[in-house]
């Protein structure tokens, strides 16, 4: 839990800059293993398959899938109502693939590729753009345009969920939860000083966006800088650029971290 005064610290900002990192409260860094939704604007999908593990894909209508002859060996595909099961049998790179709706004729386009190292396995639930969802209370909502939902807008919902209190929250159309397999500190910041602990995952517009815990374990003060993260990030913003030594109230910040892939494919 961060510092009552550190909270109070974190809101004002948040209010005068019109951004960015609740308390880091059990029930906001809570993750369950929802279905990640994403929203077909014309572009290309990319989507990890692990080795050995099969993912789900549904669509909207029932679909057939045409899969390149050179994944013959590498891919099986089994199609039941308007839902794809793949099981990757051994790795192999994005590949185009091409999903088409039997009665509509749609075309989806997905690049797919399988990885050793890629981990999530959760339901993938790819829906048109003029087409309609419904909230668990039964309303029925338009489907976003997910090619609104940017760095920015990513970035700045993130940081809400992690700093503002509940009554400013604001869940924007087309980003979702998405699940997080990695829950343990992880090496992200080069130097060894800086603890690194993942909290929550979101996704939308074909993008992830990752709040990580830093926390700085050495006994001096420490200037964070992007450069020194690994992975593969498309943007990285720091809610503070300086901590105090460990133990102070100020020992702790969060970064967000935008990416193609889910982050433990990113890491």
């Amino acid at each position: 839990m961060i510092d009552a005064r550190f909270r109070r610290s974190a809101v004002v900002a948040l209010l005068c800059i019109a951004t960015v990192c609740p308390a880091f409260a059990e029930e906001a860094i809570e993750v369950s293993p929802l279905t990640e939704r994403i929203v077909w604007t014309k572009a290309p999908i990319p989507l990890s398959l692990p080795v050995g593990k099969e993912r789900i894909v549904s669509f909207p209508a029932d679909v057939r899938a045409g899969i390149p002859p050179q994944l013959g060996d590498a891919l099986r595909t089994q199609s039941v109502a308007g839902t794809l099961y793949w099981l990757a049998h051994k790795p192999f790179p994005a590949t185009r693939v091409q999903i088409q709706e039997i009665d509509s004729g749609r075309i989806y386009l997905l690049d797919l590729r399988a990885d050793s190292n890629a981990i999530s396995t959760a339901p993938v639930e790819i829906v048109a753009r003029s087409s309609a969802t419904k909230d668990t209370d039964g309303t029925t909502l338009a489907t976003h345009d997910a090619a609104q939902v940017d760095y920015v807008t990513l970035t700045r919902y993130a940081a809400q969920q992690m700093y503002a209190p509940k009554r400013l929250l604001r869940d924007p159309p087309g980003v979702y939860r998405a699940p997080l397999r990695i829950k343990h500190a992880v090496a992200l910041v080069r130097g060894g000083a800086i603890e690194a602990t993942p909290l929550s995952t979101w996704h939308g517009g074909g993008l992830y966006v990752t709040a990580v815990k830093l926390r700085n374990v050495t006994h001096a003060p420490v200037v964070l800088d992007p450069r020194d993260l690994r992975g593969q990030w498309l943007a990285a913003t720091l809610q503070h650029a300086r901590l105090l030594p460990a133990g102070d109230e100020a020992d702790t910040t969060c970064v967000y971290l935008v990416s193609a892939r889910p982050f433990e494919e990113s890491l």
